[in-house]
């Protein structure tokens, strides 16, 4: 029978392994493919319109469908005529979301099994993951296929992953439909979009150099072409006559590249590959857990209103901790699957397709001019000094507010008595160094100039200006408070009287230790990350303009349907 005869549907053919699976599919030209997603249209990158995939669609040796899982009818319309389905269509392992994960992965897998006893169809491969066994506690080494589903699932994702298992391999046999599923431990390869973006991006932001745990534990890593091979593998048992598709089907199939690698000298080799730096300085997961949590935690507030998936998430902390090895001798034995692709040509060709992230290739932002912590402290002696570009002049300033500190602020003196004792240990300070001479022990003695201590006219009338304005906007605000129309000047008024009362409470002791450990320790990190700050602020801004936006629409929608 003729490939333009025979079809195969690849649901979520659009997700990373699924496009190299699709690929290999067309290359094998034993099957026409039908690619299944939820696009309403397929958008091919220039490399596939050019490529295997561009041709086939071109050809009629592919087509794609939209198709939501959930819909049943969608299903069954796109399984019309299929001999074969590949199932990989899943939602985001990082969004830890019961309701979606079985929505798609238990409700969406029950209608391609429905669909596909209904159709006739012969053969349904399910793509499951190693971590239907994995609850997120205890490291797996060698793990089989004998170990039972966890009762304790790491997450939502991998618990609807083994309730769809379970729904495949019990389909077997009903209506002459044969099953399998494929547990694909961590893909890796070209056109990844989450693993090494991510990892390219932390390092893009200083942060690659800390890894998590003791950085010893053990991992099955499997390149993407071999996790299409292993889908092509269990489709060819399957389709065998006699003994060798009775073996094959109604199981799952650990798939791995058979060569196990620490887990951070993995990450290490990739971003040595790219040109970043490896990571080194160890943090114990306990302590990166408590801020996983807080920042899920957020996620589910913050998500409606457009916060992005974070990756910093309990259930990805204890993945990147434990080791996860898997035995694949069964996959071996009764569907044939050896990996095609070695772990360091894998890792050699993940790489090298990711060029364009490469460290020497990334745009280079040269500061042009004064930075804007140096603006703003002046461009002058305080900005040198609070930025430690004059270290010295730094240090001695530190010096200088340490002793101020422990002779005024800590020995509790009132303000009057503090000030008094200030003001005698300067005029003490400065008879001594007025007295000293020009040179002392082949030291030259830097006398202070007169015009140190002289307030010059100008200075003196800006500076009344300053005062004349402040009142003048005190007294702006207060007029148009008396008017009561201005609700949002109230609330600013009302806001920033709290944040003072609020500051009020402290003590002047941790006022001035707070104040000058900021002042030397904020501007100059702000310097040296302006742009990550920068960066920041505007998603900041951005979000909680959408978040006010969305609070007073649907405030007017309640107001109208009042």
């Amino acid at each position: 029978m003729a490939a333009e005869d025979k079809w195969c549907v690849v649901t979520g053919g659009r997700g990373f392994a699924a496009r190299h699976l699709v690929e290999m599919l067309i290359r094998h030209s034993e099957y026409s493919v039908r690619i299944a997603d939820l696009e309403d249209s397929i958008v091919l990158d220039s490399a596939e319109q050019l490529g295997l995939l561009g041709q086939a669609l071109d050809s009629g040796r592919a087509q794609y469908v939209s198709v939501d899982l959930r819909n049943k009818a969608q299903v069954l319309k796109a399984l019309e005529g299929v001999e074969v389905v590949f199932h990989m269509a899943a939602p985001n392992s990082s969004i830890n979301n019961y309701q979606l994960h079985y929505s798609v992965n238990v409700q969406g897998t029950k209608n391609v099994i429905d669909a596909c006893v209904e159709q006739k169809v012969k053969r349904l491969i399910y793509t499951s993951s190693p971590s239907v066994v994995f609850d997120g506690v205890h490291g797996i080494h060698n793990g089989d296929e004998t170990m039972p589903y966890t009762p304790s699932p790491n997450d939502h994702y991998s618990a609807t992953k083994a309730e769809g298992e379970t729904l495949v391999i019990k389909a077997n046999g009903t209506n002459g439909l044969l099953t399998c599923c494929i547990r694909p431990s961590s893909i890796f390869g070209p056109g990844d979009r989450l693993l090494v973006p991510t990892l390219v991006e932390t390092a893009k932001k200083g942060k690659s150099k800390f890894l998590i745990g003791d950085g010893n534990n053990l991992y099955d890593f499997t390149y993407v072409g071999n996790v299409a091979h292993a889908h092509i593998c269990a489709e060819r048992a399957l389709a065998s006559e006699g003994p060798v598709s009775e073996k094959a089907a109604g199981e799952a199939y650990f798939i791995t590249n058979m060569d196990p690698m620490k887990f951070w000298e993995f990450v290490s080799v990739v971003l040595d590959g790219l040109g970043y730096e490896r990571p080194r300085i160890k943090i114990p997961a306990v302590v990166i857990l408590p801020i996983a949590h807080l920042v899920e935690w957020i996620y589910r507030l913050l998500g409606p209103y457009g916060m992005p998936v974070p990756q910093l998430t309990p259930s990805r902390i204890r993945l990147v901790t434990c080791s996860r090895t898997f035995d694949c001798s069964k996959a071996k034995d009764r569907l044939g699957y050896a990996p095609i692709v070695t772990m360091q040509e894998g890792l050699r060709r993940t790489i090298e397709s990711y060029a364009h992230l490469k460290a020497e290739n990334q745009p280079k932002t040269k500061r042009e001019g004064p930075s804007k912590a140096s603006k703003y402290l002046g461009s002058g002696r305080v900005a040198d000094t609070l930025l430690w570009k004059d270290k010295k002049q730094t240090l001695i300033t530190l010096f200088a507010f340490i002793a101020i500190y422990f002779n005024f602020i800590a020995s509790e003196n009132t303000i009057i008595s503090a000030l008094t004792k200030l003001l005698l240990f300067a005029s003490i300070f400065l008879f001594i160094h007025g007295i000293l001479p020009a040179k002392m022990l082949g030291y030259t003695v830097e006398k202070m100039p007169k015009s140190w201590f002289h307030l010059s006219e100008d200075r003196s009338h800006k500076f009344a200006l300053s005062v004349a304005s402040s009142w003048n906007i005190a007294v702006n605000v207060l007029k148009s408070l008396a008017e009561g129309n201005d609700w949002v000047l109230l609330l600013k008024v009302v806001l920033s009287l709290f944040i003072l009362s609020f500051l009020g409470a402290f003590s002047l002791q941790n006022l001035y230790t707070i104040g000058v450990t900021f002042a030397f320790i904020a501007f100059y990190v702000y310097e040296k990350k302006e742009e990550d700050i920068d960066g920041i602020f505007i998603k900041t801004h951005a979000f909680s303009c959408k978040l006010k936006s969305d609070l007073t629409k649907k405030f007017l929608s309640s107001k109208k349907i009042d």
